[in-house]
């Protein structure tokens, strides 16, 4: 039988320090980073960016009119294209900003992919909103933004003409996150699963309009 070694990594004799050495204390902390950033990352998306906007400039709850939804459709249909763009503007970056500084914690796709899907997951089932929320198109947005900016451009495109004609915010929105995993495994396919997740994420968030597209009641966005 092989005894023991009762030296640390570092060469520290823990059976005379009675610790462990501080370098194998870094290397585990080091270890539990990634896991605390997705924890971040998710709590981060969790703040309501349309909700506070609504009650810190317009004294309204974006949740008791309209589609009682907290996303920039809804406050834009409600509070205006001031308040509808400052909510998209913060929602975008709630996708972006953990998506772009994921490198610097662990640079390999999957984790950025990881952290995509955390932040979506915040905006889309806060921890502040008992787990519900927006439905993830400008955060998934934000995230393509950093990760594939070439298929933000063509989903974009998608949505504007689908809105245009239609005037139908949720079909753009549905049709772009279809479109989203095929672009994505063109361009860079080491995302390919995250896509198709966010894909997934917001078709499911879109539910109720996919009823209401079906049966002709989908509500329009009001025109400028």
């Amino acid at each position: 039988m092989v005894a023991p070694n009762p030296l640390g990594c570092d060469g520290h004799d823990i059976r005379l320090t009675g610790t462990i050495p501080f370098s194998d204390r870094l290397e585990r902390n080091l270890m539990l980073l990634p896991a605390f950033f997705l924890l971040l990352a998710y709590l981060v998306a969790s703040l309501p960016t349309g909700l506070m906007l609504g009650a810190i400039i317009a004294d309204t709850d974006p949740r008791e009119a309209g589609s009682h939804n907290i996303g920039a459709t809804n406050v834009y249909r409600l509070l205006g294209r001031r308040l509808g763009l400052l909510t998209f503007a913060g929602d975008v970056l709630k996708g972006a900003v953990p998506v772009a500084l994921a490198p610097t914690v662990l640079d390999v796709p999957w984790f950025s992919g990881a952290v995509a899907i955390a932040a979506f997951s915040g905006h889309c089932w806060s921890a502040f909103l008992d787990f519900r929320g927006g439905k993830g198109v400008a955060t998934a947005a934000g995230v393509l933004l950093v990760l594939v900016p070439m298929v933000l451009v063509a989903c974009l495109t998608v949505w504007a003409v689908l809105v245009k004609l239609t005037r139908k915010s949720s079909l753009g929105s549905l049709a772009a996150a279809v479109l989203m995993p095929t672009l994505v495994h063109l361009l860079r396919p080491e995302m390919l699963w995250a896509s198709a997740v966010l894909t997934v994420g917001v078709i499911w968030r879109h539910r109720s309009n996919i009823t209401r597209l079906l049966s002709g009641t989908e509500r329009q966005t009001r025109q400028p």
